[in-house]
């Protein structure tokens, strides 16, 4: 199978790293694919743009998961319409007084995962079939959420990770979920960053310490290799 480590394209062992994405026991988990990034309205509470570029092709990729009985669990952010869990509470998020010394002023900020806002409405096809975790109050799919619950009781070890942001949530989910004991894999070509020098330290980063860092394509083949 074909990776990416640090930054180069390498031929892995299967008997070493078959584990790692083999289909069985495995999630896919889309990280905050949602209107309060995507949207190009102007007032997009929390906008990542590069994001958008990836709504088709992840919609494409969990169509021919589905077909191979993988199951897909959504995670968005919402929080309570008083604002207890971020603004209103005692310890607001970070990022909130950080990332605008990056891009400026925000003018939606505030309503960013407002439960009942248009802003936490997917962008991307989410089916009866898949599963939905709407608890994510920070950085981390894993917290405070149940998607670790979630995940147990369905008896996953692996889970193959897209979505935004690489830099961010995702880079944060890898490393949560390997530090409990899960597979990690990113579809490189299915996350979107801050930028691209930033996407590319972060998938570095997984490549070095928690995960493999593989094409969509890919990991499909390698899927259908073994269910074909």
């Amino acid at each position: 199978m074909k990776a990416l480590v640090y930054g180069a394209e390498k031929d892995l062992p299967d008997e070493t790293f078959g584990e790692w994405v083999s289909c069985a026991d495995t999630a896919i988990i889309s990280i905050d694919m949602h209107e309060g990034h995507l949207s190009e309205d102007p007032m997009c509470p929390c906008p990542a743009p590069r994001g958008r570029e990836i709504i088709a092709p992840v919609n494409a990729f969990h169509r021919e998961a589905r077909a191979l009985g993988v199951p897909i669990v959504h995670v968005r952010s919402i929080l309570r319409k008083g604002g207890q869990d971020d603004l209103a509470g005692a310890h607001p998020a970070a990022w909130r007084t950080l990332f605008p010394l990056t891009v400026g002023a925000i003018p939606g900020e505030a309503e960013h995962a407002l439960e009942g806002t248009k802003w936490t409405e997917f962008s991307t096809e989410v089916l009866d079939q898949d599963l939905i975790v709407e608890t994510k109050r920070r950085l981390s799919p894993f917290y405070p959420t149940d998607l670790d619950f979630l995940l147990r009781s369905m008896g996953i070890k692996r889970v193959v990770l897209n979505g935004g942001m690489t830099d961010c949530c995702v880079l944060n989910a890898t490393f949560d979920a390997s530090n409990i004991g899960y597979r990690v894999c990113v579809a490189a070509d299915l996350v979107r960053g801050t930028n691209e020098e930033m996407e590319d330290a972060a998938l570095k980063m997984v490549s070095l310490h928690t995960g493999l860092v593989m094409q969509s394509k890919e990991i499909l083949r390698v899927w259908g290799g073994e269910t074909g």
